[in-house]
C-alpha cells in the first residue's frame, strides 16, 4: 500500500467522511451471498455474475493498487468485434460471461 498522497485531505478525514457508508455496503455483500448460501440450487454451477464478484472481491483484498480500475476492467467485455445483434437481450450483466450463458 504505497501513499502516493494524490488525495487532497488526510487519511483519517476519508475514513471519518466515509466509513460507514462503505462498511454498509460490505455488510451488503455479506448479506447478498448469505441469501445464495440459503437458496435452493436451480443452476448445478456457479452462476458466473456471482463467480465474478467473488474474483473482484479477491481483488479488493489483493493488496495492489488501483483496485477500482482493475475491478472495472475484470467486468467489462475484452472482446473488440461488434455483436451480430442485441435481439432479445434484456440488458447488461454486470460481468462479463466469457462463453457461458
Amino acid at each position: 500500500m504505497g501513499n502516493t498522497a494524490t488525495c487532497p485531505a488526510a487519511r483519517s478525514r476519508v475514513i471519518d467522511l466515509y466509513f460507514m457508508e462503505h462498511r454498509a455496503r460490505v455488510l451488503d455483500i455479506a448479506a447478498f451471498l448469505d441469501r445464495l448460501d440459503r437458496a435452493k440450487d436451480d443452476i448445478g454451477r456457479e452462476d458466473f455474475r456471482v463467480r465474478g464478484l467473488r474474483e473482484a472481491i479477491a481483488i479488493l483484498l489483493d493488496g495492489r493498487g488501483e483496485r477500482a480500475r482493475r475491478i472495472l476492467d475484470h467486468f467489462s467485455d475484452p472482446t473488440e468485434e461488434p455483436i451480430a445483434s442485441a435481439a432479445g437481450m434484456k440488458g447488461a450483466f454486470g460481468v462479463y460471461p466469457g462463453t457461458e450463458r
